[in-house]
């Protein structure tokens, strides 16, 4: 689609020292966020835009597609009217350390607010989190029925039934030279990784050593906040936290292979008592589906378990996972903990996980943790208690201990053909 402000040739890259210099530099880690600068992954101005990468993470080929239909005009700018957070989060101290938080942008959701001379003198600056407030259902917990344990207290749950939250969409900005470093590997090995590992898409990686941030085309992350925000980073005050990662089948169908939404259910519960209880709950969910392996690979593995020899085994559950796809999981935690460090969170009461790389991260970024929630055994499905006895025997916390050898030959889940 051909626009008066469209030129006709394409740049097939740029590299540094090309045209004027940066119109709006970006020092990461700078405690203020004029200093710091916007974060502006559109085209619409030379030497404007400032990362490599676009807006909107997984979802900006849907608005090439929008724009390649003749649907959408490529320099329309966002009307950020009445766009604020319904809360304010921070500042906090954790922002302005460049090694705390190298994943996503601190003062994302007050761009508009920060930069909005900027934004009426025409500039394409756009916010990278958003935070508003919601209600939610959550039929298993049975609220307003003899059977719920959650009293109702009119203000976080309610007499209608639902549950009162904060949530909070966060995009993911990546500090080049922070991920490389939490990653332990060298920045110029990790831009070329990236580069050609998505097939050369953004070829600014290895040609743009100047642009340190980049915007990459991966799920965000969604946060569930029960009670008060702002006693999420007050120490006297208590907080129950799960970390949760995508799983679709599970956490939306109710697929019982694996204890996902049982777990992020729970998770709920614990968050919202914690709450009644005058503290904060926090759920984090992260967008991974399949360990970040993808669903395809997921749904790959769920039949080579159940279709081995022996049928689905927990002594057989990682391998199974790794001979499709090469490695056990893509999660990968180094960066999950920042999100948490943006709510300028120091210590986590009641942890409702078992996992061990979860509960690595967040010890190892400087997070205290008092206590791990696990599942209770009730809510695990027949069908996960492989998954679940394969995870204890790799390391995830129970306090009944790993699963002997002979108890996890002897856990075996049903066979593809019982579905």
């Amino acid at each position: 689609m051909n626009t008066p402000n469209k030129p006709s040739h394409i740049r097939l890259t740029s590299h540094p020292g090309a045209g004027a210099p940066q119109r709006f530099p970006i020092h990461w880690g700078a405690a203020d966020p004029r200093e710091r600068g916007p974060v502006i992954g559109t085209l619409s101005r030379p030497n404007e835009r400032n990362v490599i990468g676009t807006h909107g993470g997984a979802y900006a080929l849907y608005r090439a597609l929008a724009v390649a239909s003749g649907a959408l005009n490529p320099i329309q700018r966002p009307d950020l009217t009445n766009t604020s957070p319904t809360t304010e989060i921070g500042p906090h101290p954790q922002w302005s350390d460049p090694g705390r938080i190298v994943s996503l942008d601190p003062f994302g959701h007050r761009a508009a607010q920060i930069f909005g001379r900027e934004i009426a003198e025409g500039h394409d600056i756009r916010p990278t989190i958003a935070i508003t407030k919601a209600r939610l259902t959550v039929p298993e917990l049975r609220i307003g029925t003899p059977e719920s344990r959650l009293p109702i207290d009119g203000q976080i749950v309610r007499q209608q039934g639902d549950i009162a939250v904060t949530k909070a969409a966060v995009d993911p900005v990546w500090y080049l030279p922070g991920i490389a470093e939490r990653f332990g590997t060298s920045e110029d090995a990790l831009r070329r990784t990236l580069f050609e590992q998505t097939g050369g898409i953004y070829p600014e990686l290895v040609t743009r050593p100047d642009l340190q941030v980049f915007l990459p085309p991966i799920g965000n992350i969604t946060l569930y906040i029960f009670g008060d925000p702002a006693s999420l980073a007050d120490r006297r005050k208590t907080l129950a936290c799960r970390v949760h990662d995508e799983c679709n089948g599970s956490d939306v169908f109710g697929s019982d292979i694996c204890t996902c939404r049982p777990y992020l259910v729970h998770g709920i519960e614990e968050c919202v008592r914690e709450a009644q209880a005058g503290g904060a709950g926090l759920i984090v969910y992260n967008r991974k589906e399949g360990r970040a392996l993808g669903e395809v690979t997921k749904f790959l593995v769920y039949n080579a378990r159940k279709r081995q020899e022996g049928g689905d085994q927990a002594a057989t559950y990682f391998e199974r996972t790794e001979c499709v796809a090469g490695v056990q999981d893509a999660r990968f935690q180094q960066l999950m903990p920042d999100v948490l460090h943006w709510l300028g969170i120091t210590r986590i009461d009641r942890f409702v996980s078992m996992s061990n790389m979860k509960y690595d991260a967040l010890v190892d970024s400087g997070i205290e943790i008092v206590e791990r929630v696990p599942i209770p055994d009730g809510l695990i499905p027949d069908d996960a208690k492989v998954e679940m006895e394969a995870k204890k025997a790799a390391g995830y916390f129970t306090p009944t201990g790993a699963p002997s050898a002979e108890q996890l030959n002897a856990t075996v889940g049903r066979p593809l053909d019982r579905y």
